[in-house]
């Protein structure tokens, strides 16, 4: 990615991925019941504490995984969440490299036990499993170019306004809903999105904020912004679908402590500041801190 959490339906209906959106879009695999279950010994919180690992799908995508060429070291919102619940479990946390396309068959496969910041989709819910708890929140926002100043989605619905957004994406559909008078540019990856914003045929360019956060960082130009009213969406952690429900129910109180501690937050924003972006500067991933 407005969504409520009173009941596991609504939850698991809520929202798309952002940030790799297009990629993640690919990684609604479906299975039938009898093959989603068929790794059940192996996908229960006994048998990750008997294991003394906790098996983490990393796929490179920031600020949710990142991976150090020179040191080998995974770090990330994603990686860092994961270290943290391995932590509570005391077990040691291990990475499995994934790609997010493949990621929902792998957990089906049990090649390992989590993968973290990937939102709950009714496809993917066929095939894995998701905390009810979110895992953070974000929301849909803007990177306005230097000089363009605006707060809401209606003073830039008009003609005049530019805005940028990749092509298929959840963003994608809810500014052609949302900003019918203005003019829409679709591009195929954010990258490409990127270098027209920087030749200037842009005044802004909609993603989820945590992917604007990064992609401004590598423009070095323009400021986030988070349009009213709000348009919301809670991310979660993926699990194998099996008959014991020990794990799947164990990790949704624990990203419930995390988050309603400010453990997610900090775990964010330490990754922020390794990859030298300042984090009072960057809209927050609980939306408790934003602005109504």
């Amino acid at each position: 990615m407005t969504e409520q959490l009173g009941n596991r339906r609504a939850f698991l209906t809520a929202g798309s991925l952002m940030g790799a959106t297009a990629a993640l879009a690919a990684s609604s695999v479906v299975a039938t019941p009898g093959s989603a279950l068929a790794q059940d010994a192996g996908g229960s919180l006994k048998a990750i504490r008997d294991r003394g690992e906790l098996r983490i799908g990393v796929a490179p995508g920031e600020p949710w995984f990142y991976k150090d060429q020179r040191s080998g070291e995974w770090y990330g919102l994603g990686w860092g969440l994961g270290v943290a619940v391995a932590k509570e479990l005391g077990v040691k946390p291990v990475p499995v490299e994934t790609t997010w396309g493949n990621a929902v068959a792998a957990l089906q496969a049990g090649q390992f036990d989590v993968m973290f910041t990937m939102d709950a989709t009714p496809q993917r819910a066929l095939a894995v499993d998701f905390p009810v708890q979110p895992m953070f929140w974000y929301a849909q926002g803007v990177l306005l170019a230097d000089g363009v100043s605006v707060t809401s989605w209606e003073e830039m619905n008009k003609p005049e306004f530019r805005i940028g957004v990749v092509l298929g994406t959840s963003p994608d559909r809810d500014i052609t809903v949302r900003l019918p008078k203005a003019t829409i540019e679709r591009f195929p990856s954010a990258d490409e999105t990127g270098a027209a914003f920087i030749a200037g045929r842009m005044d802004g360019i909609s993603l989820f904020h945590p992917a604007l956060v990064m992609l401004q960082s590598r423009l070095k130009r323009g400021k986030v912004i988070l349009p009213q009213p709000l348009r919301e969406s809670p991310s979660s952690a993926a699990v194998p679908n099996v008959a014991d429900k020990s794990w799947r129910d164990w990790l949704g109180v624990c990203l419930a402590y995390f988050y309603a501690t400010g453990q997610t937050q900090k775990i964010f924003e330490d990754y922020l500041a390794f990859r030298g972006i300042d984090p009072a500067a960057t809209p927050a991933i609980m939306r408790e801190r934003w602005k109504s």
